[in-house]
């Protein structure tokens, strides 16, 4: 049987555990050998002559097995070792006890590997507690395979990592970080220490400590003035006094920190010697003229502006301001104004959007001012302050669109309701009743208005129901063809197995209809325009335009066309109200606003993306839902008839021309109706317990009491009588309460003479 080193490991091991007894088990082996040898022949001698034939045994196979996994594991050493020997990197094979086997030639001339017994005794010299960072390593090695670590040491960025190999053997290759400049001597140059907490030093470089003058043990030894302001000048202490410097600090691991202190960036008298130093600064930074010409920058500034150099350029050929001149920033921090020269500015790069915030600190050089700046990526502070700032936008125009909705519904239910009324008393040939007809459309068309600004700030009322969005779109399908017009192609692409949706087909249907203009108006020569279903299943959060997508299923919807495109600077605001590309004139600019809107009340996201020139695609992602068979709802219809109804009504309405107009379409449909324009005064009737009331139709939102307020106080003596409910809000913005009142429906203002009795003869059947 040939023996691996897999399967000589559990043997060597138990092996050399025994090992150490070995001698001690030979000799009482000989002890009962010899004490059989005297004992006279019977049982007794044979148990003992067994017993130092076992013992005898043992002891062989502790010395054989011990030399053969020996063997075995020289032999593997061996091949590792010719494996690293042509590596250029630092590589050491440790044991389990973490002594060092077998080494390559660059570890002896980088770290003395072969004057040293284990890895952390090789690494002493350049790390302060290398036992720890071993430990850590290995543990993670132990449970993944391999583990990796960048660590700041004295010869710079280092780069430990570390393989299993064998039976409890580790590979270490160590090597320099590829992203970190090296130096012959100190490789950081630059004064840097690390400091773990409470403000404790753990390590100073020899910049650091020459700058110093000591090894400290503290923060508050080194720094007068605590806490050290990263990206600002602090004084620090030398043996010649104090030393302006500007410290950069960076944030480690296990709640340590690397401190950069760049000297000679120091007070406007001092003359700066660091600026050979400056692409070592692991932070960007630019050295800038007093005109905001870049004098110098390093890698870390170049790769954040997305320039590969930045001679002969101003700062404000890289960046622009939000808000105040660049010039007049730079002006400030050149002669020392104010106190604070920090900005945040919008830097000019093509490939993506990038923030940064620049804070000044000036220096002299030859007599004249610089300005170092220090350069801090924003860009996920600014989306997430363009979030909130969308949020704001979103609350006001809701809070603009709910109180318009308000009240202009009551002037338009007063229009409409009053138009219905004359229309009652002409006929088709009468001279006004095509003028009448043109009143009740276009106060129908300002309803709808009022509504696209309700669907945006999402305080609409929808009707969601679980739907196949294929039948949706078939029964729309003829619309469409009509919207789009001969020029253009309609077609249609469905997943055969499409998810079920919840959402108001009506709404749905409108933000489809929405998509498909926008496209067709996007191809003036025309072209083809796609509708495509698919079912999407997220296995993790899909971010997106500021937009996180929680896993789940969903169905997409994508709109797509071969039509001019957006510009990438306008693709972020076409879901604002009133912003539009068309010229003036061809477009509200609430069309998209209007599907957003209507998209995330349904609880989904609307996706953009457009290449000018090459089309726009539009996906709408929607929640999928399990289609459940629900029992068909008999709606008792109320049938139209001439006959007068019976029942008395209470209407309270504060707003009087809606109140006029409803108590006349509900007395001319044989209603009695009493009025009141008030909650109050509706409270003062119902005190008579002799009046005998049928049906409540009440605003929701009056002066003092509102409506479910007073009606729940009537329900408590009355609780047989229906309600009904009218408001220029959306329904949300009351629906808890109006669901605990029962036998209560909702009427949404703008409302008919015929949807109104309709309404409360159907709370009366």
């Amino acid at each position: 049987m040939a023996f691996t080193a897999t399967t000589l490991g559990p043997i060597r091991r138990a092996a050399i555990q025994f090992r150490s007894r070995a001698l001690i088990v030979a000799i009482a082996a000989i002890g009962f050998a010899v004490a059989a040898w005297f004992m006279p022949t019977g049982i007794s001698q044979l148990a003992l002559a067994a017993i130092a034939g076992t013992l005898t045994v043992i002891a062989a196979w502790s010395g054989i097995a011990t030399g053969f996994g020996g063997a075995a594991g020289r032999g593997m050493s061996g091949s590792v070792a010719q494996l690293i020997e042509a590596d250029s990197a630092p590589t050491i094979v440790t044991s389990e006890d973490r002594k060092i086997i077998c080494h390559n030639p660059a570890a002896v001339r980088a770290y003395s590997a072969d004057e040293a017994q284990t890895l952390a005794g090789a690494l002493q010299k350049v790390l302060a507690n290398p036992g720890a960072i071993l430990f850590r390593m290995e543990s993670r090695a132990r449970s993944t395979g391999s583990a990796h670590e960048d660590v700041v040491t004295r010869l710079g960025h280092l780069r430990l990592g570390v393989h299993r190999v064998g039976n409890g053997n580790f590979l270490w290759r160590i090597e320099k970080s590829a992203d970190r400049p090296q130096r012959s001597g100190d490789p950081v140059p630059l004064p840097m220490l690390t400091v773990g907490r409470n403000d404790a030093v753990l390590f100073m470089n020899t910049a650091a400590r020459e700058l110093i003058g000591e090894r400290a043990r503290n923060l508050d030894r080194i720094c007068p003035k605590l806490p050290m302001r990263s990206g600002q000048l602090n004084d620090i202490n030398t043996p010649d006094g104090t030393a302006s410097c500007l410290v950069v600090e960076l944030e480690g691991t296990a709640g340590r920190r690397e401190v950069f202190l760049l000297p000679g960036v120091a007070a406007a008298e001092r003359q700066p010697d660091g600026w050979a130093f400056f692409d070592e600064m692991p932070v960007p930074l630019l050295k800038l003229s007093r005109d905001g010409a870049v004098q110098l920058s390093n890698r870390q500034a170049r790769d954040l502006l997305g320039v590969e150099s930045c001679g002969d350029k101003l700062l404000g050929d890289l960046m622009e301001g939000l808000g105040r001149s660049i010039s007049d920033w730079l002006d400030d921090a050149a002669v020392g104004r104010g106190t604070v020269h920090s900005e945040f500015l919008r830097v000019k790069r093509e490939d993506r959007e990038v923030f940064v915030q620049v804070t000044l600190n000036r220096a002299k050089e030859d007599g004249e001012t610089v300005l170092i700046a220090v350069l801090n990526d924003a860009t996920e502070l600014k989306s997430l302050e363009a979030q909130f700032v969308q949020s704001q936008k979103m609350q006001a125009i809701g809070q603009l669109a709910g109180g318009v909705a308000h009240d202009f519904n009551n002037l338009l239910t007063a229009i409409s309701g009053h138009c219905d009324l004359l229309l009652l008393r002409h006929d088709e040939g009468d001279a006004d009743y095509s003028d009448l007809i043109q009143i009740n459309q276009n106060a129908n068309r300002a309803a709808a208005l009022v509504g696209q600004l309700l669907a945006y700030s999402r305080k609409q009322t929808l009707r969601p129901e679980v739907m196949d969005l294929r039948d949706a779109l078939s029964d729309l399908t003829h619309l469409l063809n009509r919207l789009v017009g001969e020029k253009v192609t309609l077609s249609l692409s469905h997943d055969p197995m499409l998810s079920a949706i919840r959402a108001d087909k009506r709404q749905l249907e409108q933000v489809l209809m929405n998509l498909v203009v926008n496209a067709r108006d996007a191809m003036p020569q025309g072209g083809d325009i796609r509708i495509e279903t698919e079912n999407m299943i997220l296995e993790e959060p899909l971010r997106r335009d500021r937009a996180v997508v929680a896993p789940g299923r969903y169905v997409s919807v994508k709109v797509v066309d071969q039509g001019t495109g957006i510009a990438a600077d306008k693709l972020q605001k076409v879901f604002e109200p009133f912003f539009t590309t068309k010229r003036t004139g061809e477009g509200t600019g609430l069309g998209l606003s209007t599907a957003y809107g209507i998209i995330k009340q349904t609880g989904g996201f609307i996706f953009v993306d457009s290449t000018l020139g090459a089309g726009t695609s539009f996906q709408l992602l929607l929640p999928a839902h399990d289609v459940v068979e629900e029992k068909p709802v008999k709606s008792e219809a109320v049938v139209a008839n001439d006959a007068p109804a019976e029942g008395v009504v209470l209407l309270v309405e504060d707003e009087a021309p809606v109140r006029a107009f409803a108590s006349r379409a509900l007395q001319l449909r044989g209603f009695t109706v009493l009025e009141a324009e008030s909650a109050e005064d509706a409270l003062e009737l119902l005190e008579d317990d002799g009046l005998d009331i049928d049906v409540f139709v009440t605003d929701v939102v009056m002066p003092g009491i509102d409506g479910p307020s007073w009606v729940q106080k009537a329900l408590k003596q009355r609780p047989d009588v229906s309600v009904v409910f009218v408001s220029g809000y959306a329904e949300e913005t009351f629906g808890d309460t109006q669901s605990k009142i029962p036998n209560s429906v909702f009427l949404p203002k703008p409302f008919s003479l015929t949807e109104l009795t309709e309404t409360v003869q159907r709370q009366l059947s």
